[in-house]
């Protein structure tokens, strides 16, 4: 084996003689050299002494254990805030590629920056384009050079192009004499049941309104059960229509009520002949107000399968519905620019009737401009 006063370091990188480079050790001195590094972690056990000391290359100089993080440490930092720059540089050269011809090869630095941002938060590559455009025509090379003013700058173009409800939280009735009624339509499982009953508790715990309720979605037993449950806890009536004549039947003996919520059965966009039906149903009602019911935690394609499905319905108000499950609010921006059709709510939760907002234009700039906010 090696002699006993050769250091270990030594062993370890000591050449092998250049006519035997090529021959495996044999076992008796692979033995030995492990025994020899063994050696001083045996000899300190239990000792306070740190067991790697002993295990040392020649070459290296000693340091302590507390050096050797600190060290480590060091170089992480420097390597994290390499990475940092790397993923920087490669998100400005990803905006340079994907801006459209409008904004290619003239666009600063924060608003290539920005416009990843606007792509990352899922809006449409062309409505990004406009906005980046917008923006840089607008702003000095000043005002460019400043992130802050660009920033602002997106913000507004961004609210500009959402168009909201000014009176969302306060229904009167119509002036034709009839009850102010609203029907909530769109796809199976956005949560129109529940926002129906978000809407009834608002207008009548906190707008002092008379409400009436009427369903027409028995296609689904659970969801006449969930809205009768909350029908009775607030004390509201309610009609259930399995007919479109039913439907104007129930309308009509809500008469002295101020509002009248209309809750219908949700339809998949793909399926025509049943948006057709939910049509009869909606015409029948006559209503002042016809909401498209859409998730936000849906993607930019299922969602422009549902606005132009349910457009033959003729919405005039649309309410988005899981903010606070949202990863991105970009397709609320594709949505507005798409439908014509001014934004009147957002539902943030499960709670009746505390998860239920009047859609602010600023909000939602601010929710596509910053996705981490998304939820909160």
């Amino acid at each position: 084996g090696a002699p006993a006063t050769e250091p270990v370091g030594a062993t370890a990188l000591a050449e092998p003689p250049a006519e035997h480079a090529d021959r495996t050790p044999e076992p008796s001195a692979v033995t030995d050299d492990v025994r020899a590094m063994r050696l001083p972690v045996r000899q300190r056990r239990g000792s306070t002494a740190d067991p790697l000391d002993g295990v040392r290359l020649a070459a290296t100089p000693a340091r302590t254990a507390p050096a050797r993080v600190a060290a480590c440490t060091q170089e992480n930092v420097s390597a994290s805030g390499v990475v940092e720059q790397e993923l920087r540089a490669l998100k400005l050269m990803v905006g340079q590629a994907l801006c459209g011809t409008r904004t290619a090869g003239t666009t600063p630095e924060h608003l290539l920056k920005y416009y990843v941002t606007l792509i990352e938060s899922q809006v449409a590559r062309e409505v990004a384009d406009d906005i980046v455009g917008a923006v840089r025509d607008e702003l000095t090379h000043t005002e460019l050079a400043d992130e802050p003013t660009v920033r602002q700058a997106l913000l507004s173009k961004l609210a500009s192009m959402v168009p909201v409800c000014e009176n969302a939280g306060a229904p009167v009735r119509a002036p034709d004499g009839r009850p102010r009624t609203i029907a909530l339509v769109g796809p199976t499982g956005v949560g129109k049941t529940t926002t129906i009953a978000k809407l009834a508790a608002c207008y009548k715990l906190r707008q002092g309104r008379k409400v009436g309720l009427v369903t027409s979605d028995t296609y689904r037993i659970a969801a006449v059960d969930q809205l009768r449950s909350y029908a009775n806890i607030i004390s509201l009536p309610l009609k259930v229509a399995l007919t479109p004549a039913e439907m104007k039947a129930a309308c009509e003996s809500l008469s002295d009520c101020d509002v009248v919520l209309i809750d219908t059965a949700g339809r998949s966009q793909h399926d025509g002949a049943r948006v057709e039906e939910l049509r009869r149903f909606i015409d029948a009602a006559r209503p002042h107000e016809t909401h498209l019911v859409l998730s936000t935690t849906s993607s930019d394609p299922v969602l422009r399968q549902a606005v132009g499905r349910f457009g033959a319905l003729s919405p005039n108000r649309v309410i988005f519905t899981k903010l606070d499950e949202a990863v991105q609010c970009g397709v609320i921006i594709n949505v507005a620019r798409e439908l014509e059709a001014k934004l009147s709510y957002l539902t943030t939760g499960q709670e009746v009737p505390d998860d239920l907002e009047p859609s602010r234009a600023d909000r939602i700039a601010r929710l596509v401009l910053q996705p981490e906010g998304v939820g909160a």
